[in-house]
């Protein structure tokens, strides 16, 4: 079987919003976000980040500082056991000032779930099992969209407690 996906939106969600900076000494984790990705990684989920990050579409950054700051998250993570699996980013935007990544609708921005369903476990008990954590309605529109539950994030609560409800929730629903 494979394993079931923890789903995650970056700023606002495992991250404070940094407003379009990419200043990986600014990386503020929110509360329980590393305790989250332990215990997920301790019970056979992956953590996955998929974000929609327009900064690049609005020429404040360019792709490569998006990977740039998520492999200095990926690292502050791993410095203490946490893991996040993979990072997914959709640059479009359709007010892009850099018209190579101008689109209206683009599959991969949410509340579109292009990014979720390119990730999704081939085993149908692990896709049913899988789940999304974001702090805005898009988010949780894009879970919904790709057929799998959304949880919506409150900024500074605790994120651990809430991935323990979605991971109890989880294991619920597939076992009825």
């Amino acid at each position: 079987m494979s394993s079931p996906v923890a789903f995650f939106d970056r700023d606002g969600t495992l991250i404070e919003d940094q407003q379009y900076a990419f200043d990986a000494t600014r990386i503020r984790w929110q509360p329980g976000a590393f305790e989250a990705l332990r215990s997920l990684v301790s019970q056979g989920w992956r953590s996955i980040v998929v974000t929609n990050q327009s900064a690049v579409a609005r020429g404040f950054c360019k792709e490569e500082d998006v990977h740039a700051f998520h492999s200095a998250m990926s690292h502050n993570a791993s410095s203490v056991g946490a893991v996040i699996s993979a990072f997914e980013f959709c640059p479009f935007h359709k007010d892009a000032k850099v018209a190579e990544y101008r689109a209206s609708n683009h599959p991969d921005r949410k509340p579109n779930p292009g990014m979720i369903l390119r990730n999704l476990p081939s085993d149908p008990n692990a896709r049913a099992m899988s789940f999304l954590v974001g702090d805005k309605s898009s988010d949780i529109a894009a879970a919904e969209a790709a057929g799998i539950d959304g949880y919506l994030y409150n900024p500074g609560d605790d994120l651990a407690a809430l991935v323990e409800f979605a991971v109890a929730e989880a294991r619920i629903k597939c076992k009825k």
